[in-house]
């Protein structure tokens, strides 16, 4: 006669999670700055340590002991400075984040893009996201990461994606000159495509999107006379940090309804992608993200001092930890803040909700169609 297995506790499991992460930092820490695997950039910048970081880093918490992760060390070259020499071998890529004025931060990559979206396609369920579904990609185009990852997730379950054209870039700038009518010139533009692309029979049962642009295309498919649903998507990923309770209620009974399901995400060139705990009426329509740990972490940290985590359900400013043989980024403070939230049973680990820009920089952040 079987047994069952008992079902372990979430305080075991967040303990097993740490365990998992502490050694995952430990790995990272050892390629980076092994002059046989390391990139050159962090093998220069242990050269101007009085202490060896393989000796003295043995857990996550042990980062701390690296000074603050500049913003400015991601812009400009010579980008061959973060290829590390134990993936030399293999075909890069540069992803951009930003640009819109001065030189971009630049991240390297290899296959973390495939990764990422390969860990978040198990996430994704198969009723709603079929495997063999053909998608559309309706969002930031060019020299970000965002459209190959779309792309390759949707290669990863057996589909074919149409991708449409988007510079954000060229959008803030508009926002800033005050040219109203040409941003909304160029957001019909971009959703004619989408539109053109949703009627010409193939079979487009997934959408990945961002607030805005979700609402202007149920609006436009909606004028027509049928909407996301009637063209046959059941399936949206969306991201961006327009989300609140108010839309996502807003998305889900009014601009998709019934039979469409939709999962909000939180990402970035840096970090990849953060899962959102489900989406409920019961919970207001709250939106919790998890980061893909122990590959990347999300803290929410003290305004005042950027190495004290702040209490559950309290405001701070968050900070990432990248952590790939890729890339190695730690405590770099993101332009974004919210409110830390508890591990749960998907996710055993720290999240973050109600994300949207630091209040600090809210003033000069300025928000295009995504």
């Amino acid at each position: 006669m079987r047994t069952a297995t008992p079902k372990v506790g979430l305080s075991a499991r967040v303990q097993d999670a740490t365990e998992r992460l502490d050694a995952h930092v430990r790995d990272i820490i050892e390629w980076h700055f092994n002059h046989e695997t390391g990139c050159p950039f962090w093998l220069d910048f242990a050269s101007t340590l009085n202490w060896d970081p393989r000796r003295e880093i043995h857990c996550f918490a042990d980062l701390r002991k690296l000074p603050p992760f500049e913003d400015e060390w991601l812009r400009g070259g010579p980008i061959r400075r973060w290829v590390p020499k134990g993936l030399g071998h293999l075909p890069a890529y540069v992803f951009e984040t930003g640009g819109t004025t001065g030189v971009p931060k630049s991240r390297l990559a290899m296959e973390d893009f495939r990764i990422d979206y390969e860990m978040f396609s198990e996430t994704l369920p198969d009723k709603y996201f079929p495997r063999d579904g053909n998608w559309l990609m309706l969002g930031p185009s060019g020299p970000r990461r965002l459209r190959l990852a779309v792309e390759h997730l949707c290669q990863h379950r057996g589909g074919i994606c149409f991708c449409v054209d988007l510079d954000p870039r060229w959008v803030i700038k508009l926002i800033k000159q005050g040219r109203v009518n040409e941003v909304e010139m160029y957001k019909a533009h971009v959703i004619e495509q989408a539109v053109t692309v949703l009627h010409a029979g193939h079979d487009i049962r997934c959408l990945f999107t961002t607030p805005k642009l979700l609402e202007a295309l149920a609006e436009e498919l909606e004028n027509q006379g049928t909407s996301i649903r009637g063209l046959g998507i059941t399936g949206v990923f969306a991201g961006g940090t327009e989300f609140t309770p108010q839309f996502t209620r807003f998305a889900m009974e009014e601009l998709l309804g019934e039979g469409v399901y939709m999962t909000p995400t939180y990402g970035n060139t840096l970090m990849g992608l953060a899962c959102s705990k489900p989406v409920s009426a019961e919970d207001g329509y709250k939106i919790s993200y998890y980061a893909p740990q122990p590959r990347a972490v999300i803290e929410v940290v003290s305004f005042e001092d950027r190495d004290r985590v702040v209490s559950y359900s309290k405001t701070g400013r968050v900070r990432l930890t990248t952590l790939t043989r890729e890339t190695f980024i730690p405590g770099f403070l993101e332009r974004d803040e919210g409110e830390r939230e508890r591990p749960y049973d998907a996710y055993p680990w720290d999240g973050v909700s109600g994300v949207r820009p630091f209040r600090q920089l809210a003033g000069t952040t300025t928000v295009g169609v995504y």
